[in-house]
């Protein structure tokens, strides 16, 4: 099998499968790929002549997207040894690809208390400001998608999120009702028009003032550590996992959200304990 079959026959299974961001983060790869080497057997391009692919389409991209394109390279050989029975190794299954695209170890984030978010949110002056953080750590927006969101994007305790994440067309986030009624009285009393953003700042300017507001309670965070909070905090207080991940973060994958939710300590484990079972 050429290297160009193989490919084809990837890109056919891509089409039926998967998201169409997902289908041109591929495409972009296995086209420069299939350009070096269309009419090779699968099977005579070494490791050593991947590495070389590699490090030069990623040589100035970050190291996430340098890892992602170790890791989809893997998965296109994966497949086409799995689906077409071929007897051959992974060519990126070698200790060199694998050190030099290896993923680093997860640091568990430690969870912000809730007197912590409270006092941040109290220390806001502008109804503007207060927002922006209540709707992050009460209900799990992404930064990225509150700050994109219109006047005609709210209804009551539901925000429709547009293109959001997860590819698909759009989704819906939740309010509790006391965020609901200030965000209702904040449009209202700025006179915003349905095609209004409320909230016209750029991400920079946003993560600047959710730093400025941790220091003044002595912590160091960023935007989404607030939405990891709306996470933990839900989950903490019993909120299924299926609902933290689904309502809230609005996760493809229970397992990325295992990840939010961080190590519990000692006295947490002792108080659902107590809860569970009495003292």
């Amino acid at each position: 099998m050429t290297m160009q079959e193989a490919i084809r026959l990837f890109n056919n299974y891509l089409q039926s499968n998967h998201k169409q961001r997902t289908i041109d983060s591929y495409v972009h790869l296995l086209g420069r790929f299939e350009k070096i080497y269309d009419q090779r057997d699968l099977d005579s391009v070494g490791h050593d002549e991947i590495y070389t692919f590699l490090e030069t389409l990623t040589q100035d991209l970050a190291k996430s997207t340098r890892r992602l394109r170790y890791a989809q390279l893997k998965s296109f050989y994966n497949f086409i040894i799995d689906r077409c029975s071929l007897n051959m190794k992974n060519p990126c299954n070698t200790s060199l690809l694998r050190k030099s695209y290896r993923t680093p170890k997860h640091v568990l984030r430690k969870m912000l208390e809730r007197e912590t978010v409270d006092e941040m949110i109290n220390n806001t002056k502008r109804v503007r400001d207060r927002l922006i953080v209540e709707l992050q750590a009460r209900c799990g927006l992404r930064i990225g998608e509150l700050l994109k969101i219109k006047v005609s994007d709210v209804s009551d305790r539901t925000i429709t999120l547009r293109e959001p994440k997860s590819g698909k067309e759009s989704e819906l986030a939740y309010m509790p009702e006391n965020v609901s009624k200030k965000l209702t009285e904040y449009i209202k009393d700025n006179a915003l028009k349905s095609d209004d953003r409320p909230f016209p700042i750029s991400y920079s300017t946003a993560r600047a003032l959710v730093r400025r507001l941790g220091e003044k309670v002595n912590v160091r965070i960023s935007p989404h550590d607030l939405r990891r909070y709306s996470a933990t905090y839900a989950s903490r207080n019993g909120v299924p996992l299926e609902v933290v991940s689904k309502v809230i973060l609005r996760h493809q994958d229970l397992k990325t959200t295992q990840v939010y939710l961080g190590k519990i300590n000692d006295t947490e484990a002792i108080r659902w304990m107590d809860i569970l079972h009495g003292k």
